[in-house]
């Protein structure tokens, strides 16, 4: 994604499978992580997508309907009073490192790439990916998964928990991924 390395890169196609091209991906903050495992595998499995989770980990929760294609994770915070109940990030799965590229290029030249992160691990897969802030400070990533088992939660210097009570400009420079007072990872 930087200049000298786009030349060389090969493209790398996703690890997983989903219907269409992309699909929007959703990570939640849970408190009591089986209580919402429990409320969405009822919601998905019991009345609407016939889906139990797709991958479970130590304060970490994955759902992945077909229909309609979404990917949701639930992740484990500490408490109310961290401030992490709630959206923590959204996002766009897609299916080669080269949709990655072109989404990087189109934010890159309205002036809205914060990140790009490659071959990262992230909620124990393997990532490339690259972030953007919204006018909220909704934080959005577009990314594809190259390896969907990873034994790593998030690497080292990750955007893949961004604290949520830092400013968006402050974030890429600032952020301590999935410490006590961070978000979630997808």
């Amino acid at each position: 994604m930087n200049e000298e390395k786009n030349s060389e890169k090969v493209a790398s196609f996703s690890a997983v499978e989903f219907p269409g091209n992309s699909t929007i991906h959703t990570a939640l903050a849970a408190i009591d992580l089986a209580a919402s495992k429990r409320f969405y595998e009822t919601l998905f499995y019991e009345t609407l997508f016939g889906e139990a989770p797709t991958k479970e980990r130590e304060g970490y929760v994955k759902f992945e309907p077909q229909d309609p294609s979404v990917n949701l994770t639930l992740n484990e915070v500490p408490s109310l009073e961290s401030g992490d109940v709630g959206p923590a990030h959204f996002g766009i799965q897609v299916k080669s490192t080269s949709a990655v590229e072109q989404a990087s290029e189109r934010l890159k030249e309205a002036g809205l790439l914060d990140m790009i992160e490659e071959n990262t691990a992230c909620c124990y897969a393997v990532q490339d990916k690259v972030w953007a802030v919204d006018p909220n400070g909704n934080r959005w990533e577009v990314f594809v998964v190259l390896d969907p088992d990873s034994d790593i939660f998030h690497s080292d210097g990750s955007d893949c928990c961004v604290p949520e009570t830092e400013a968006p400009e402050t974030v890429a420079e600032e952020s301590g991924c999935c410490d006590t007072k961070s978000t979630a990872c997808c």
